[in-house]
């Protein structure tokens, strides 16, 4: 049904949004983005009109504006930059969805979208708790590590799972859900601060890749073999945890955060044969993939965020400009917890 547009004046407000002003080589910085002043579309049949509150940041956002082919169409120069987002309906013409509803979809990095009902994931149901955490707890984060742990992982009680980027927002979560599902946890993070969060998670034992002792404490902590490795980095994190993997390890690729660039492309150790001799399989991770069943494990976190048993943390910055140097932000480890933006009535 449609509704008035719900604006103070006559006309139709502007829409900032941060586009992509020139193609990055690696991890892009804040001079590689715009602010771009567009008009907001009027609303046809089958679309709403959708005021952003937060932005998601991502660390596949460097892949998305890279040149190099990822799993989907680089972003455009002078295109709007894709995110999650979660923003409020202030006008609907598409059924099922009211003026007042909340909605998690890729809305972009923009005040204002427009969307049909391909680019909305899911409607925001759990009304009790903040809707930030439909971009990360329960959201695209924590349904990478739900889908990513019991079903690619295949993780089961009295297993041993190790995790890299432990302390962050998927990473986070991983140990976190295994601990749960009954799993000996142990996690790779940088730095003192990072570790220490890990362990107040409840993470067996965590280890610090910027030690110089680092291979020789990943080696005690993994000394009953790695069942599952849940890998967010690649590259050398990647190879010296691929030594210690079980007779039918799995190991699933979730992120590669540690390549800096794939032009040229990287080379390293080869992990291969620990794959051959210990019978293990890799197996690619892709949330998408599960786009169908997000409330399914949305239903599945909710209960234990409210019981306190998954933890979570949100490291929040005000403003769309605080979006264009985020992503650099991310790779350099500043984030404490998921990275969102505010827009200004949030």
């Amino acid at each position: 049904m449609n509704t008035p547009f719900p604006f103070p004046n006559a006309g139709r407000p502007s829409n900032r949004q941060i586009v992509l002003g020139r193609r990055p080589n690696g991890t892009p910085s804040a001079d590689d983005f715009a602010i771009w002043h567009a008009e907001i579309p009027h609303v046809q049949p089958g679309e709403v009109l959708i005021r952003n509150l937060f932005l998601s940041v991502e660390p596949a956002m460097r892949g998305w504006v890279n040149i190099a082919a990822n799993y989907g169409t680089p972003v455009p120069v002078g295109g709007l930059m894709p995110s999650f987002a979660v923003g409020e309906v202030i006008e609907s013409r598409l059924d099922g969805f009211e003026v007042g509803d909340h909605l998690m979809g890729m809305f972009g990095w923009q005040e204002y979208c427009v969307a049909g009902a391909g680019a909305i994931k899911r409607k925001i149901l759990e009304r009790d708790l903040s809707v930030s955490l439909a971009l990360g707890i329960l959201g695209v984060n924590g349904i990478t590590a739900y889908f990513g742990t019991v079903e690619t992982a295949r993780a089961a009680r009295g297993e041993t799972l190790l995790v890299s980027t432990a302390a962050g927002a998927v990473g986070s979560a991983v140990g976190q859900i295994a601990k749960i599902l009954g799993c000996r946890v142990i996690g790779i993070a940088g730095g003192a601060e990072k570790t220490e969060w890990c362990k107040s998670l409840g993470f067996d034992v965590a280890v610090d890749y910027k030690a110089p002792t680092f291979a020789e404490e990943l080696a005690a902590a993994c000394k009953g073999g790695v069942d599952v490795f849940f890998d967010n980095t690649a590259g050398p994190v990647a190879d010296e945890a691929a030594k210690h993997l079980s007779r039918g390890a799995r190991v699933v690729v979730c992120g590669t955060s540690s390549i800096a660039t794939w032009d040229p492309w990287p080379v390293g150790p080869r992990i291969e044969r620990a794959l051959l001799v210990k019978r293990a399989s890799m197996t690619g991770f892709l949330v998408m993939d599960y786009e169908a069943r997000y409330q399914e494990a949305v239903d599945w976190l909710a209960p234990h965020v409210r019981s306190g048993r998954l933890a979570f943390r949100e490291d929040i910055t005000d403003g769309l400009e605080s979006a264009m140097p985020a992503i650099g932000e991310l790779y350099s480890g500043v984030n404490r917890g998921k990275r969102l933006i505010r827009l200004g009535r949030a």
